[in-house]
């Protein structure tokens, strides 16, 4: 098979890597995930501090979106992979990112349901945004987000040890602001992604 070739957008927000992680939620103390079968276990739910209620047994869904140009990032861990959850997450990742003053043009998922739905597609052409799908046997083309993916479970996910799956959540948080402010990046000149974004901001605006 042909190797995918490397690219780098040069300007923010002109494509957008979404992709997802399956997580075993963790129950019964540190650093415990749940495996088996989900009707074998009674359901217990709880309420983080977020208000959400949240399953502690089965599977959470982590959903990622990084910028092409800067590498900037955005995550969510949410209940399940379905379409309008996946609008959902779609609507506040642009939200956030056009707080950094970044709007987003085109968006890169793989052909998983969620992304193929109806209700998926009105969404993208309601925020104007162009979906891309990667080609099929080629996930490579959305490499940034799977490469991503490595880099925030070895970091996060299984970087520390958790009690519970609220915890490993309520870390994130902390974990993505490192990231994105002060982790260098090798394709990006040793830089972290907030500095790229004003580096290519400033860039940017002298043509303007």
């Amino acid at each position: 098979m042909e190797p995918a070739q490397r690219y780098q957008r040069d300007r923010p927000g002109e494509l957008l890597h979404i992709d997802i992680k399956k997580l075993g939620r963790i129950h019964g103390g540190a650093g415990k995930h749940w495996r088996g079968n989900r009707r074998q276990h009674r359901r217990i739910r709880a309420t983080d501090a977020t208000g959400t209620r949240r399953n502690l047994i089965g599977w959470e869904y982590v959903r990622v979106a990084i910028d092409d140009a800067t590498r900037l990032a955005y995550v969510e861990v949410l209940d399940n992979e379905q379409a309008p959850t996946a609008v959902g997450f779609l609507r506040r990742a642009v939200k956030h990112y056009a707080a950094h003053g970044i709007t987003i043009e085109r968006v890169i998922t793989d052909n998983g349901s969620a992304y193929v739905s109806t209700v998926h597609a009105i969404a993208g052409r309601a925020l104007r945004i162009r979906h891309i799908r990667t080609s099929p046997y080629r996930p490579q083309t959305n490499g940034k987000a799977e490469q991503f993916i490595r880099t925030l479970i070895g970091g996060w996910a299984y970087g520390a040890i958790y009690r519970s799956s609220i915890e490993r959540t309520a870390a994130l948080p902390g974990w993505l602001d490192w990231y994105n402010t002060r982790r260098l990046h090798g394709a990006l000149s040793h830089k972290p992604p907030a500095a790229r974004l004003h580096q290519l901001n400033n860039l940017l605006g002298s043509y303007t």
